[in-house]
């Protein structure tokens, strides 16, 4: 996630409201069944680096350990970062002797706090980054993402990113939407839930994409595509893309 330099990001006030709370989502209930998906796309074993880009309060980030991989959480959303740190570590998976690393990292994901080349795979999942665009800003912003992934990925390192279907969005358009037909961007109208089940009203800024434009933004900073594939969270697979499913999931390598 990124923002304005001393002008917070519209999400961070939503994480300072929702907190713990954006766990009880039903969309946060499938993160293993999403990690067994990503751990296989990243190639990655125990001891690898992975980086979280846009991490929330850690759930994918501790399965990923779980795993025995080393991973660095990274979020703009202080609120976000201080659950991750107080949520326990999940146990070790089976077969994992020793569970990896965990370490939180308040960044912006458009300007990371980490060396050229140095980590083996990144993931970017739940638009936890990548098209969530701050308020008034342009395209380069995600564009900005995926260089800087190109940029600390080894070479033959991969992303995991999902993304919002621009077609999906399009062809189940609610009544609480209101999609930019130019920008590809859409503001959702909805309520949030603090920790103590109250509700707040709430607008959500996203951005949408075609297969076509995600292989163009990837090739432009350095990553070779190696599918994109239809799903919805808690449903990773490797499905073609379709009109039906809300996101797309690109896994790409560093070149």
């Amino acid at each position: 996630m990124e923002g304005t330099p001393g002008e917070p990001h519209w999400f961070e006030a939503l994480a300072d409201r929702m907190g713990p709370a954006y766990l009880r989502y039903a969309f946060t209930k499938g993160t293993e069944a999403e990690v067994d998906v990503v751990v296989d796309e990243l190639g990655v074993g125990p001891g690898a680096l992975v980086v979280d880009l846009g991490c929330g309060p850690g759930r994918h980030a501790r399965a990923l350990a779980a795993r025995g991989v080393d991973v660095v959480g990274v979020d703009l959303a202080r609120r976000f970062l201080d659950v991750a740190a107080d949520t326990p570590a999940s146990e070790p998976a089976a077969g994992v002797a020793t569970p990896g690393s965990l370490h939180w990292v308040r960044a912006d994901a458009t300007c990371l706090p980490l060396g050229d080349s140095t980590v083996g795979g990144v993931v970017s999942l739940c638009q936890g980054a990548f098209g969530v665009p701050p308020l008034g800003s342009d395209d380069s912003v995600d564009s900005g993402i995926l260089a800087e992934v190109a940029r600390i990925l080894v070479p033959g390192g991969r992303l995991v990113l999902s993304a919002f279907s621009a077609y999906f969005q399009v062809r189940y358009l609610e009544d609480t939407d209101d999609f930019d037909v130019l920008a590809g961007r859409n503001r959702e109208v909805t309520e949030i839930h603090d920790p103590a089940g109250r509700r707040h009203p709430a607008e959500l800024h996203t951005s949408c994409f075609t297969p076509r434009e995600l292989r163009l933004l990837a090739d432009a900073a350095g990553l070779a595509t190696n599918a994109i594939w239809s799903v919805r969270p808690g449903e990773y697979g490797r499905r073609g893309a379709d009109l039906d499913h809300p996101e797309f999931l690109m896994v790409a390598t560093k070149r």
